[in-house]
């Protein structure tokens, strides 16, 4: 899509256009919705003033990156969006060159531009790294690492802060906008420079306060003090929909030759009224009926989140030493709940994970029983945090890692597939896992008066319904649900246990069925009485190959010198792309008939 001669009035019929292509493919497909139609202009901006072959776009998280991927080519494809084999729902350079880096983990984008700009400076070749980052996002460490670093170096950056939830500052209205845009001119970028090369040159040591004065003074009326502070030039706030207002100060911003922000309001879900405002659930959506605004709703069994949420609620109505925290997902862990009943005791720190963490380290050092309940993906950002602070004092925090397994369309970002790999390893970690709904509620009361970390997974959904009776956890024990005559035995963890049973369910065999439980500490003495009437064990989680089940079975059978056979059903070496979860485990050959026909 060409841009570049359009005038402001064709920008704002494209701008239109691509709103109503937004709408009708995610009213259909699903997707990030509110966040991507309110940064329509900023993007059609950034490709009328920028060249995104040449200077790299950088959408931190790229929830906002729709319009950019339909200016860019893509707008047929754009049908195809997050369904396998079709369009990805963030930022990917394999789809398009346009696409300089895969996005979809909060505020990594200041630092990627950080890096760009040094690459640019090394090659000079002029580039301007362009970044467009949700207000959102600055509420992580991450980012003012690299505005620490970006101020000290002067390297030339735009970074465009859309702002729609909530002020960094207040504005002060149309005196600040001008004001603002004062100090992005040559007047002011004049005098700054005159004063800083007075102060160096010519006034005697102790009283260079004093001209810095006047500078200050005219800092201190905009809303954008804390980033001059870092050595970031400042502008705005905007109306980051005035198409006009959005491309004169880019051009100011490009024209200033070092690292700036650009601070621009924006409303969430703008040209959609429904979804207008503060809605948190039109962030993220599924399909739903564009005239009525009322979302596709599939019946089915209880989602493993709700069920966690309640139980969760019910040890925090018991037991007031029970805290909790999420980092920026109330509602999609269930939090919220208890946030709402108990807002002393659980708490959302935004997009923190590593803070998260160790605050939780002190809240069990002092004898509270914390929850923190965190993605199984972001739950990555906090590595450092659960050895450090968490792991290696031995502290009671329990880790509820939900979206483990298979998470769907929002791809290799978002799969949780690593939890069990990077968290066995740690020494006084215990892992275990729910394999239904019942269970989870059992883990959890268990996890309440544990006195050591530990971390149970479970799934986006719902679990399989079993028949099996559920029991309550004791630690390393593992449970044999059926007792076969075959020498084949399927070992199940957490959801692998559904998988398994169904597969079982289209074998041949007298197939014997564990469900394990504990993947750390293993039931040595239940897996070595099974080693001695089984010789073909076939492990199924929702889980890495490598790290993970089928590996801690097989470190087992060594050092118990067992004479066993293992097979993994895990995932392979591989990031697991997006799609329909289904279609996802058929592609990697994990349907319970491609199991039963490969042990067949």
């Amino acid at each position: 899509m060409n841009i570049k001669n359009k005038s402001i009035e064709e920008l704002e019929q494209t701008a239109q256009d691509i709103r109503d292509r937004i709408i009708e493919v995610v009213s259909v497909n699903g997707g990030h919705f509110s966040s991507t139609l309110g940064a329509v202009e900023l993007t059609l901006g950034m490709h009328k003033v920028f060249e995104c072959e040449h200077d790299p776009f950088i959408f931190d998280v790229s929830h906002q990156c729709y319009p950019h991927k339909l200016i860019t080519g893509r707008w047929e494809e754009f049908e195809t969006l997050r369904q396998f084999g079709g369009m990805s729902g963030f930022t990917k350079p394999k789809e398009s060159k346009a696409d300089y880096f895969v996005a979809g983990h909060s505020s990594t984008s200041i630092s990627l531009a950080v890096g760009a700009a040094k690459a640019a400076a090394l090659e000079k070749n002029g580039k301007v790294p362009v970044v467009m980052i949700g207000d959102g996002s600055m509420t992580a460490g991450m980012i003012y690492e690299a505005l620490n670093e970006l101020g000290d170096l002067k390297l030339p950056v735009v970074i465009i802060l859309n702002d729609n939830e909530m002020s960094i500052a207040k504005p002060i209205g149309a005196i600040s906008k001008h004001l603002s845009k004062l100090l992005a001119g040559n007047f002011y970028q004049g005098f700054r420079d005159k004063v800083d090369h007075v102060v160096k040159n010519y006034m005697p040591k102790g009283t260079d306060y004093l001209a810095k004065k006047l500078e200050e003074s005219m800092k201190l009326i905009t809303p954008g003090i804390i980033f001059e502070e870092m050595g970031i030039d400042y502008i705005g706030p905007i109306d980051g929909h005035n198409m006009e207002e959005v491309i004169e100060t880019l051009k100011l911003a490009k024209n200033l030759g070092k690292p700036v922000i650009l601070h621009a309001k924006t409303v969430k879900g703008k040209g959609y009224s429904i979804a207008e405002g503060h809605h948190e659930h039109w962030h993220g959506v599924s399909p739903f009926d564009v005239e009525t605004g009322k979302f596709y709703k599939k019946a089915g069994a209880k989602a493993a989140t709700a069920v966690f949420s309640d139980a969760l609620y019910e040890l925090a109505k018991e037991d007031d030493r029970v805290v909790g925290v999420t980092a920026a997902m109330p509602s999609g862990t269930g939090i919220n709940k208890l946030m709402d009943k108990f807002p002393e005791r659980f708490w959302d720190v935004a997009i923190a994970e590593q803070h998260a963490v160790t605050s939780m380290a002190a809240m069990a050092k002092d004898g509270f029983k914390p929850f923190v309940t965190i993605y199984s993906t972001f739950l990555q950002r906090g590595f450092d945090q659960i050895i450090h602070d968490v792991c290696l004092m031995n502290l009671p925090v329990t880790f509820c890692i939900d979206r483990a397994g298979i998470v769907g369309a929002d791809g290799e970002t978002h799969q949780g597939q690593f939890d069990i790999s990077f968290l066995r390893f740690l020494p006084n970690m215990t892992l275990f896992a729910p394999r239904d709904s019942k269970t989870l509620e059992y883990a959890l009361e268990y996890a309440k008066d544990f006195k050591s970390p530990c971390a149970l997974r479970y799934p986006r959904g719902a679990f399989d319904e079993l028949e099996f009776e559920p029991t309550k956890f004791t630690l390393g024990k593992s449970e044999i649900l059926k007792k076969g005559t075959s020498d084949i035995a399927f070992i199940g963890y957490g959801a692998g246990v559904g998988r398994a049973i169904k597969t079982a369910n289209l074998c041949e065999q007298d197939i014997t069925i564990v469900d394990l439980r504990f993947v750390k500490p293993m039931d040595s003495q239940l897996l070595t009485q099974l080693a001695s009437k089984t010789k073909k064990w076939y492990v199924f989680s929702d889980s890495q190959k490598a790290g993970g089940v089928g590996s801690a079975l097989l470190e087992m059978i060594s050092d118990e010198d067992l004479d066993v056979k293992v097979s993994s059903f895990e995932y392979p070496d591989l990031y697991v792309q997006h799609g329909d979860t289904k279609l996802l485990e058929e592609d990697l050959g994990l349907m319970p008939e491609q199991l039963a026909k490969k042990i067949k």
